[in-house]
């Protein structure tokens, strides 16, 4: 699969969360490979943007990795267990990104219906199938992302991003989700999913 290049995410985090859509998310765990196609982004851009981490030149530790080169990973902690998989974009100190919000299982169920469910695919019922990455922090239980992958590049084998199957698709705009606190940016129409895909988090 070719891999995406650092020019991919050289761009605008808008124009990124809808151009990856369909796009592949690969994970080498173990020895196993687990891909997902990606069906839904939101996008995230601190200079404008209440909702970003970085909003108002905010610089901590914690959300360094939004400065850093485009195609890296952002990978950070929510109600402190669950996870958060972010691709940054733009250019460098520039703080933007893209959120992973779900992907439809395309390799590797097994492995990724084990990570979630901690049982067999063949086991799990219509909900459960649905449920196993349709949402920012089921994907990365499914995939194993956790925060030894935070700010590295994705570039290489453990986990990247690649080219999919050229498809025709219809993309849907929409307010994020669960930025109530974000005032005027809570309306922006940052939310991009594939229409009708079974595994977005939310229409």
């Amino acid at each position: 699969m070719k891999i995406l290049k650092k020019e991919f995410y050289s761009r605008d985090a808008r124009i990124v969360a809808k151009d990856l859509l369909g796009k592949y998310l690969v994970r080498n765990y173990d020895g196993n490979i687990l891909i997902g196609k990606i069906v839904e982004t939101e996008a995230y851009i601190g200079k404008i943007d209440k909702a970003c981490h970085a909003y108002n030149n905010k610089r901590t530790p914690k959300v360094m990795p939004l400065y850093g080169e485009p195609g890296i990973a952002y990978i950070y902690s929510i109600y402190g267990m669950y996870k958060c998989f972010n691709v940054i974009t733009g250019e460098y100190d520039n703080p933007q990104g893209v959120l992973i919000r779900a992907v439809e299982p395309i390799n590797g169920v097994e492995i990724i219906s084990q990570n979630r469910f901690n049982k067999a695919y063949e086991k799990l019922n219509k909900k459960e199938i649905i449920n196993l990455t349709s949402g920012p922090a089921k994907l990365c239980i499914a995939f194993k992302l956790e925060k030894d992958l935070n700010n590295i590049d994705l570039f290489h084998e453990k986990l990247y991003l690649s080219e999919g199957i050229s498809e025709k698709v219809e993309i849907i705009e929409t307010t994020r989700i669960g930025i109530d606190y974000a005032e005027e940016a809570k309306e922006f129409n940052w939310r991009y999913y594939i229409k009708d895909n079974k595994y977005i988090s939310k229409k």
